[in-house]
């Protein structure tokens, strides 16, 4: 559902965040390839290395985290050809597709993806993370912190 808020309320703002008429294409181009392939990658490991291990679900599955790395490589590679060309993925300013496709970068410290491997996609991410309501989304809200992962399920990843 978060896709679908996301449009009508760029569009009740008049914001071109979510992008119409002739990006809106490329916009749901990149969505849906998002989606499908370098966000899902990123679920894969950092669910195995980062929730399981921050909430006690359980040890990490090895062959999950090998699997979601493979595709992410596949995945980061196509990004990173796509992000040498341009600085975001729609146009030329930011849009909802960037943010939706760094959904969980964020909490790369668990995942530890590779994303120095990439230097665009590296780029990219930094310029994101310029943006200070995408660093600190929590600004001034009382929102409890999330629990730590735990230093042995990190130690035991290297």
């Amino acid at each position: 559902e978060a896709d679908a808020i996301a449009c009508r309320l760029s569009r009740d703002a008049h914001s071109d965040f979510w992008r119409t008429g002739e990006d809106e294409p490329e916009m749901i181009r990149w969505l849906s390839w998002g989606k499908e392939h370098f966000a899902f990658a990123c679920d894969m490991v950092h669910f195995e290395r980062g929730t399981k291990q921050r909430y006690g679900i359980g040890p990490i599955d090895q062959k999950r985290v090998e699997e979601g790395l493979n595709q992410f490589h596949t995945a980061a590679a196509i990004l990173d050809a796509v992000l040498a060309e341009r600085q975001w993925l729609v146009g030329n300013s930011v849009s909802y597709a960037d943010f939706r496709m760094a959904t969980f970068l964020p909490f790369n410290e668990a995942a530890r993806l590779p994303l120095d491997d990439y230097s665009s996609v590296s780029r990219w991410y930094r310029r994101l993370e310029d943006i200070g309501a995408w660093r600190d989304p929590f600004k001034g809200m009382d929102a409890p912190e999330l629990p730590p992962v735990p230093q042995t399920a990190v130690a035991d990843q290297r």
